[in-house]
């Protein structure tokens, strides 16, 4: 009687358990459906793409259970099945902030010679307002959007020097904090509009040309920084496969464990120095 009644508590506690984990996972997925879907409709608001967020995330799940099933097939080893859906999970974050870094990189390429676009119209009489919306309808994207965006802002009711400042705060740039301040205070004073964006976009393509020069010189340390970073992985791996006794220690022991963590840290360190020393701020 002792013995089945300490089963059925077991088997219980089991029951339990299992139904806690259920729940809280449940619970756990839900709130970071949510959470995806909300960034992801902000990023591509913010990149003007259209797609679904919540299929987004069905197929990012789908993607993260695949590639760790075929992982786990593949090495046997949950830690990598593990990793590679940790990584999986971050990756829609990583595109996105990719793109963002690009769309940044091409809107700054285009803002000299936008500007000059819109100093020419303002020198045939064309009023700022005016001047951007025949510019606009000669500009690529993605910066075209960006100034479409901001008329349609203005038909609303928004004022041009909102609109500008809106514009502002969507693409965080030092060249377009330059090209909104010169536009307002053109604007405002009623001075020489031509000129002063004359000025500005001369100034816009000097920089980024520097920029595109420091980027250049700088290439090589950043290649540096990738070479150090995977040597000691690519190390480790042939290491592996050549003396799979000794270096099973890494894996199975303490020492190795720690071994393995001071070899993370001091990657980590090494790379972040070296990014630091070659990002060169214009």
């Amino acid at each position: 009687m002792i013995a089945t009644g300490l089963a059925i508590l077991v088997a219980l506690a089991v029951v339990l358990l299992v139904w806690a984990l259920a729940d809280l996972g449940s619970k756990g997925l839900a709130a970071w459906r949510a959470r995806f879907t909300r960034e992801t409709r902000f990023s591509l608001r913010e990149l003007f793409l259209s797609a679904d967020p919540v299929r987004l995330y069905a197929i990012n799940l789908g993607l993260m259970f695949l590639a760790a099933i075929a992982v786990w097939i593949a090495s046997e080893s949950i830690v990598l099945a593990a990793g590679t859906a940790v990584l999986l999970a971050f990756a829609p974050r990583i595109v996105f902030g990719w793109l963002r870094r690009r769309r940044i990189e091409r809107i700054e390429a285009q803002l000299p010679d936008a500007l000059l676009m819109v100093a020419g119209a303002a020198k045939a009489g064309l009023s700022l307002t005016s001047a951007i919306r025949q510019v606009s309808t000669e500009l690529a994207p993605p910066l075209v959007h960006e100034f479409q965006l901001m008329q349609h802002e203005q038909r609303l009711g928004v004022s041009l020097d909102d609109a500008l400042e809106n514009l502002a705060l969507r693409v965080p740039v030092a060249s377009v904090k330059l090209m909104v301040s010169a536009m307002r205070i053109a604007s405002e004073t009623g001075g020489g509009l031509a000129e002063t964006l004359e000025r500005t976009a001369a100034t816009l393509r000097s920089q980024h040309a520097m920029e595109l020069k420091i980027r250049a010189l700088t290439a090589q340390g950043k290649l540096q920084a990738w070479v150090v970073g995977l040597l000691p992985v690519f190390l480790l791996w042939v290491l592996t496969r050549m003396e799979p006794e000794a270096m099973a220690l890494l894996w199975s022991t303490r020492t190795g464990w720690g071994v393995l963590a001071g070899v993370a840290v001091m990657e980590f360190f090494g790379v972040w120095l070296i990014r630091r020393i070659v990002t060169i701020d214009v």
